[in-house]
């Protein structure tokens, strides 16, 4: 493999290719990473494979950091096509089972009948995939009639749509924030900013745009990595909905002197979001759930959390 070959490659795989193309660029991987995940699912169970991709992402980084440290090393780039390859394989196999279990749905598409979907369009969308505040009361009245509902997060996940947010969550997340200056870090498509935009918080919304294979970004979400926009606002709160587990970025919010407060939107599940090795070394912050506020996020299937920090005073 030469290094134009290696080079060529690397770009390929992180413009996020699809298990189709990955099954012609590598053929034979994803059986093995099948055969991998299945000794795992029979040894546990599906709760266990996030930190199987988590010990991925942590090799294929150790990787990226050898080839900087050896300045190009064809060997260790190599390596690193492999490793990125299988992770990106890990990824959307696991993705495709976690799917099949949530919906019972092992082949063909996952889609909601006519009924169902137009229910859940007007309950929880303004229109198209654009999400809207949702009646908390008109959730509980309508949410429990869908016999369809586990479809929901299966269908909207590869849009970059990881929760939805109560009228009362937004209203709540206004209050407290007030007046303060309010940065919004992996933002995605820039909802949860849009809606306290509505309720009078002076808020930025940033993202680094790196999953434009899954969302669309708008014109008001600036790109900007979590870093360049904790240096250039200097925000005193700083709002996250669903940061990826194990991300490299939210140490930066600890480290920001402006932050007064770090709101995390995010799930109990300490592998499906956060980092939280980063959470519990951080020493300038106490933190805790929001018990009142987790469940104003919906739907109440994914079992999320609102997790606040707030800076520790001399």
């Amino acid at each position: 493999m030469t290094h134009e070959r290696t080079e060529d490659l690397l770009k390929w795989l992180r413009s996020q290719p699809s298990l189709g193309e990955l099954d012609g660029k590598f053929p034979g991987l994803r059986e093995s990473v099948k055969g991998e995940l299945a000794e795992i699912i029979a040894a546990g169970s599906s709760s266990v494979l996030p930190m199987y991709l988590k010990r991925m992402l942590q090799a294929e980084r150790l990787l990226e950091k050898k080839l900087v440290a050896s300045r190009g090393d064809s060997k260790i780039a190599a390596d690193l096509v492999a490793q990125i390859a299988r992770t990106r394989m890990v990824h959307l196999s696991i993705k495709q089972h976690l799917i099949s279990e949530a919906t019972g749905v092992e082949k063909g598409k996952v889609r909601f009948n006519l009924i169902n979907g137009y229910i859940a369009q007007k309950l929880l969308f303004a229109e198209g995939l654009e999400r809207k505040p949702v009646s908390l009361f008109w959730f509980r009245v309508i949410w429990p009639l869908l016999w369809q509902r586990r479809f929901l997060m299966p269908l909207v996940q590869p849009k970059g749509i990881y929760c939805f947010y109560s009228r009362e969550l937004i209203s709540n997340l206004a209050t407290f924030i007030g007046r303060q200056t309010c940065l919004e870090i992996a933002a995605g498509d820039g909802t949860l900013a849009r809606f306290l935009k509505e309720r009078g918080v002076t808020v930025t919304a940033t993202d680094d745009h790196s999953w434009t294979h899954e969302v669309s970004y708008p014109d008001f979400v600036l790109k900007r990595t979590a870093q360049e926009a904790l240096r250039e606002y200097s925000p005193e709160v700083v709002v996250c909905s669903w940061p990826p587990a194990a991300n490299h970025f939210e140490q930066q919010v600890f480290r920001t002197k402006s932050v007064q407060a770090y709101i995390v939107i995010g799930s109990r599940h300490r592998f499906a979001a956060g980092n939280w090795d980063d959470y519990k070394a951080q020493s300038a912050f106490e933190f805790t759930e929001e018990a009142g506020l987790s469940g104003l996020v919906l739907p109440p299937e994914l079992d999320a959390a609102v997790y606040v920090f707030r800076r520790k005073t001399a």
